[in-house]
């Protein structure tokens, strides 16, 4: 079956590299578009995001006894706990993503229940309390008050859901932990190896602190544009324009190049505070595990580490990066009014629409409010608004991929499949009361 999928996937970009268009001006935007996406995810996401959520994961199959996790988040621990516990781990992370997907990925091979794990990796980009409140402020009250309690309610019933659709691999799953040998007792205290990964994790906090990007971008012609710094790639900066200038409507997404821009004066809020500082907090996090890793882990475990952490970056990392230019060139192709014309009531079909482009694009953390509240702009209902908010942040192309490497076809096929459905239902139930 390997082999297959090997085959296939070069028979694709065979396929792709004979036949694509390379003469059509959309084709070739959309390329460009895609390696400006692919660069800025590169230079906002990988170092600060993704590679501390490795060595997380990969601390957590070598620090974490399997025993542990077990007793909260295994198929026969208290469901209410277990899914509390999923639901709040996911909640403190606040990330995107990206961010969760390793960490998912190591409780999972640990043996923690298909439930609560799939709460977990809801609720991380899901239940994002500064998201929420900023959906309430841009968007209104209203959106922000269905969204907070769709995404609450979503982790729990999307792990209940997985864990009744798989209720018999999960019953084989446990019969053979249990025969399993206990693990060799650590060297180290429960609540040591807790610290250290708690450490580990307040650096991915801080290190990928979100920047809301609300500011005003003074052009070197005079000119200052409201809006929400989207993109920044090395050259250019990408805006969501708040406030109509000139021919410059509000909702359009501008891209400057830098040297056409004087300065970029940010919003003021306690957000951006600890975002000015945030690599002072990290780089205090960074210590602490140094010290505690001197003091609490022998060489044979650091190398143990090293070996999960870069096992996982193989998995995960090329999926990611690929999955990130496919999105980056396909949402190229699909603009803006297109996809506010296709969800302009609050119909099945503008519901699931916007559900599914909410589970096949990337948001980074944030960026989901501005492009909603461009598409609105576009005429996009209510309902569907609600609906793209729900599976947009939790889901993402470069995440399905990466889940059907960690758990199957079928699993991520059903954990998609939840989400997009129970996306589509509220969004019509929402948008018939807002």
């Amino acid at each position: 079956m390997k082999q297959w999928k090997i085959a296939a996937a070069f028979v694709a970009i065979f396929l792709v590299a004979y036949f694509l268009p390379l003469s059509d001006a959309k084709i070739t935007s959309a390329i460009l578009e895609a390696f400006k996406l692919l660069q800025w995810y590169a230079r906002n996401h990988t170092l600060a995001c993704v590679l501390p959520a490795l060595f997380i994961a990969g601390g957590i199959i070598t620090f974490l006894s399997q025993a542990s996790v077990m007793r909260y988040l295994g198929p026969k621990a208290n469901q209410p706990i277990a899914y509390t516990v999923a639901a709040v781990s996911g909640t403190v992370l606040a990330v995107c993503s990206c961010s969760v997907l390793p960490m998912f990925a190591g409780i999972w091979k640990m043996g923690a229940g298909l439930g609560p794990a799939s709460a977990f990796l809801y609720s991380g980009p899901a239940i994002n309390i500064l998201a929420i409140f900023l959906t309430a402020r841009v968007l209104g009250l209203d959106i922000g008050l269905w969204r907070a309690l769709g995404a609450i309610g979503f982790s729990f019933l999307v792990g209940l859901g997985m864990a009744v659709l798989f209720r018999r691999e999960e019953q084989q799953k446990l019969e053979v932990a249990l025969q399993m040998p206990d693990p060799p007792p650590s060297r180290r205290r429960g609540w040591q190896s807790g610290l250290l990964l708690a450490c580990m994790i307040g650096f991915l906090i801080f290190s990928d602190w979100f920047n809301p990007g609300d500011a005003i971008v003074k052009r070197t012609d005079g000119t200052a544009i409201r809006g929400v710094v989207l993109q920044e790639m090395r050259d250019e900066v990408m805006i969501q324009v708040q406030e109509s200038v000139g021919s410059i409507r509000a909702g359009e997404r501008l891209t400057l190049a830098k040297s056409e821009i004087n300065g970029i004066e940010e919003a003021k809020s306690w957000v951006m505070e600890v975002f000015h500082i945030r690599w002072y907090l990290a780089g205090a996090m960074l210590v602490a595990v140094a010290l505690m890793v001197w003091g609490w882990v022998d060489r044979t475990e650091f190398k143990a580490w090293m070996s999960n952490t870069w096992g996982f970056a193989k998995l995960i990392v090329p999926l990611l990066f690929g999955g990130v230019f496919v999105v980056g060139f396909i949402s190229a192709l699909l603009p803006d009014k297109q996809i506010g014309q296709l969800v302009g009531d609050n119909s099945l079909r503008a519901n699931f629409v916007a559900s599914l482009v909410g589970a096949l694009f990337y948001f980074a953390t944030l960026t989901e409010v501005p492009i909603t509240q461009a598409l609105m702009e576009h005429g996009m209902a209510k309902g569907p608004v609600v609906a793209l908010l729900l599976a947009g942040p939790a889901l993402s192309l470069p995440g399905m991929l990466v889940l059907i490497k960690v758990m199957g076809v079928k699993k991520t096929a059903a954990f998609c499949g939840l989400i997009v459905v129970m996306a589509t239902i509220t969004g019509m139930i929402s948008g018939r009361f807002l």
